[in-house]
């Protein structure tokens, strides 16, 4: 049975099912019916989503998993959020290097150095 897509492949809008059939009797119901908002991603994020939960969300396993790094799955997550509607809260990339610098040459606290790492 092929599966049912989300989105028109001529015109990129939403899909609506017509027709719901019973394989078992027969019974069938015919309307407008909306598809889940899992049903409008991309097959990528689908198998992105069932990954994270195989992996109960951790980064790490999902890491060894995909063969990616660590901020590129999180910027396939960060798409997968948006694509479910939910707002991204984007935090800047912090240059890890650069905060050691500011620390090595005293232009940042050590404590202000632990805040700028655990915040990337």
């Amino acid at each position: 049975m092929k599966e049912v897509i989300g989105i028109c492949p001529v015109c990129g809008e939403k899909m609506r099912v017509t027709r719901l059939e019973c394989s078992h009797c027969g019974t069938a119901i015919e309307g407008q019916f909306e598809l889940c908002k899992f049903c409008y991603l991309t097959r990528e994020q689908r198998e992105l989503l069932e990954i994270f939960i195989k992996t109960r969300g951790n980064i790490r396993e999902m890491e060894k998993e995909l063969n990616l790094s660590y901020p590129t799955i999180r910027n396939k997550l960060d798409n997968l959020i948006a694509a479910l509607g939910y707002e991204v809260e984007r935090r800047p990339v912090v240059d890890k290097k650069e905060v050691l610098r500011k620390l090595e040459e005293g232009e940042i606290t050590v404590d202000e150095a632990i805040k700028l790492l655990k915040e990337g």
